[in-house]
């Protein structure tokens, strides 16, 4: 692990995928464009795509990303994120948006932007409190309370669920997660932001 890039080889790799993506992949249908940020070894980009999502996997890790070339309905791309330019064309904007233990602020206007129209954005990452338990645990790459719900209101997307959890299993991990839509043509934008709070 990078002092930029917060991931887990135990969590990110070709295990199975987050019980948040789960929980809300009934928004993302077959035949979907996703886009899967800082996908490690594509434990998600795997398993969307078996589901029929077509799925743009992004990482810096040439070999990570090799496991995946011969996989239906996954394109790769090596790209690094955090030093180098943004990797995907001006606009260009994707059904999903997926991004799990990774944390780098300056791309979320970038993050959010990709959202398209009817789109969703899931995000799930580390956040203060788990300096406790393990990795990452240096403040920098922790959110604060609220950090994710309050990036999502900011861009206008609609909050479907939100979470500021501590986990037990895989391991123990203080976990902040939001899941947000964009509105469609024609739909209510929506107003103050409405969410599951958590269990």
């Amino acid at each position: 692990m990078t002092d930029t890039a917060v991931r887990s080889a135990e969590v990110h790799g070709t295990g199975a995928p987050s019980s948040w993506l789960v929980r809300w992949a009934h928004l993302i249908p077959s035949g979907a464009r996703a886009l899967d940020l800082a996908c490690g070894h594509g434990r998600h980009a795997r398993w969307l795509a078996s589901r029929g999502v077509h799925v743009s996997a992004i990482d810096r890790d040439a070999a990570a990303l090799a496991t995946m070339s011969t996989l239906a309905n996954v394109t790769t791309l090596v790209a690094d994120l955090e030093h180098g330019p943004w990797p995907l064309a001006e606009g260009v904007t994707y059904d999903a948006v997926v991004v799990t233990n990774y944390l780098h602020r300056p791309l979320f206007p970038r993050i959010v932007a990709s959202v398209a129209p009817g789109g969703v954005l899931i995000y799930e990452t580390f956040a203060q409190g788990n300096e406790r338990h393990a990795k990452p645990s240096n403040p920098l790459f922790l959110l604060a309370p609220g950090e994710l719900l309050d990036v999502a209101r900011e861009a206008g997307l609609r909050v479907a669920g939100f979470e500021d959890v501590t986990l037990v299993a895989p391991r123990a991990a203080c976990v902040q997660r939001v899941c947000a839509t964009r509105a469609a043509p024609g739909e209510n934008p929506g107003g103050a932001a409405l969410y599951e709070p958590a269990a």
